[in-house]
């Protein structure tokens, strides 16, 4: 399990200093700790789409912006990928809890559980799957992927993994 201080403390090492995002339960230790961490702006945001607007100004701006959303609010932020983060090149960093994996969880995230990654790839948004033994190879991947192809990136977060 990776602790929420190592997990930022690997996110500010590689510029990620400025999120906005929708809470998640998944995200619950994530977020104590960033609103400790005086050198992370969070934005919270009232949906994904706003998060994703939020967080691509930031990088409009020159920062490397990154969102925190839940898996349901893929199907949220879709419009916004397709019509300006991808089609304008603009690279982000979204970290995706995932929400009914295995089909364990409430009945709404079993649907989008099962098919996140079929929507990630269908956009052609490269992902990895986050653990306590890929997490800084896996962020590592995403700031290569964003610096070559200009496009946002997912990492997605199973349940357990940062406690």
């Amino acid at each position: 399990m990776i602790t929420p201080k190592d997990f930022c403390s690997a996110l500010k090492k590689r510029g990620f200093t400025f999120l906005s995002g929708v809470p998640c339960s998944l995200f619950t230790n994530i977020l104590n700790y960033i609103y400790t961490d005086e050198e992370i702006t969070y934005i919270p945001a009232s949906r994904e789409d706003a998060a994703l607007g939020i967080a691509s100004g930031a990088a409009l701006c020159g920062q490397k912006g990154g969102i925190l959303i839940q898996n349901s609010g893929l199907g949220n932020i879709i419009n916004g990928l397709t019509s300006f983060n991808l089609i304008y090149h603009l690279p982000l960093l979204m970290i995706i809890t995932w929400r009914g994996f295995e089909g364990k969880d409430a009945p709404e995230h079993l649907i989008m559980g099962a098919k996140m990654t079929d929507f990630l790839d269908l956009l052609n948004i490269p992902y990895r799957i986050l653990s306590a033994s890929n997490y800084e190879e896996s962020l590592n991947f995403a700031i290569n992927s964003m610096e070559k192809e200009h496009k946002p990136v997912a990492l997605i977060l199973k349940e357990g993994v940062v406690g």
